[in-house]
């Protein structure tokens, strides 16, 4: 059974930072041919968008208003995904979901990821 698992959220000023962080229990995503995470975002009234997406292999894409201020990264390990925010923007308030799903390519399309972690907030005030 898998679960994912965040924490990490809160509230900050702009300009500010959070690292979010994503347990990953029973997904073995470096073992799998193909097999992706990614954070998503969600904020009252918008639809899920992805953030931040890792492959098995480490290569990372992000959404063009994230770029330059996010960083995801992931250790096999431990079976964690984290994702650092800097320079925070009150348009980056919303839910932040981890996302995992066996794929041989990784999509932004939310629904292409089976498994999802409960969410967590972040809140950026100006």
């Amino acid at each position: 059974q898998v679960q994912l698992v965040e924490s990490g959220g809160g509230s900050v000023q702009s300009g500010g930072s959070l690292r979010l962080s994503c347990v990953a229990s029973g997904f073995k995503y470096s073992d799998y041919w193909g097999s992706c995470m990614g954070w998503f975002r969600q904020a009252p009234g918008q639809e899920r968008e992805g953030v931040a997406i890792i492959d098995r292999d480490g290569k990372t894409t992000y959404v063009e208003s994230v770029k330059g201020r996010f960083t995801i990264s992931q250790d096999n390990a431990k079976n964690t995904l984290s994702l650092q925010m800097n320079s925070l923007k009150p348009e980056d308030t919303a839910m932040y979901y981890c996302a995992a799903g066996y794929l041989f390519t990784c999509p932004w399309t939310p629904s292409r990821y089976t498994y999802w972690g409960q969410g967590t907030q972040v809140t950026v005030s100006s």
